[in-house]
């Protein structure tokens, strides 16, 4: 079943003609995790028209704190717009590598937007609690060139990492921070 915040995000992509929202897969994952007993704070990066948060949000526990960030200024409004009704909920207009570190720690963080140059960046690591969980989608099942963003997190001193293929098109990297 596909909750109905995840409807209007969808319909606001279509709408909008943004193509890069996360999958039902990601977004299926995404809500199994962000169910989990303990969550204080979660945050995204790269809000698109609001999809991923909208899985994240419907199983959240309404006192969570959740923060997204977008770079692009007219999907940023339309997802605040989207979002509006639920008050633990903020969009954040900006580069994520500046809005999100005064907002960290995070126990659940969802690194969708920025591409490469994102999801191989090791200051993600500095936005997660202890015990905090990172979430990469957008993977090619099976790539066998040599793949930086795999390299980078499966083999990661700090986390404990694993691939996921949650469809026959996508994997995504799930790992949890460890302490030093």
């Amino acid at each position: 079943m596909v909750p109905p915040l995840v409807e209007k995000a969808l319909a606001l992509a279509k709408r909008s003609g943004f193509t890069r929202s996360c999958s039902v897969e990601t977004g299926r994952l995404l809500q199994v995790l962000a169910g989990a007993r303990g969550l204080e704070r979660a945050a995204e990066i790269g809000t698109g028209t609001a999809v991923g948060s909208a899985w994240i949000l419907s199983a959240l526990d309404p006192e969570v704190a959740f923060v997204t960030v977008e770079l692009d200024g007219e999907r940023a409004r339309a997802a605040a717009g989207l979002l509006a009704e639920d008050e633990a909920a903020r969009v954040l207009h900006g580069d994520w590598r500046e809005v999100l570190p005064p907002e960290a720690p995070f126990d659940l963080l969802f690194a969708d937007g920025g591409g490469q140059l994102t999801k191989s960046d090791e200051s993600l690591l500095g936005l997660l609690a202890p015990g905090g969980i990172l979430v990469l989608d957008d993977l090619t099942p099976g790539y066998a060139d040599p793949d930086p963003v795999r390299e980078l997190w499966l083999g990661h001193r700090r986390l404990v990492a694993t691939e996921l293929q949650v469809s026959a098109h996508e994997a995504v990297i799930v790992g949890t921070l460890q302490p030093r």
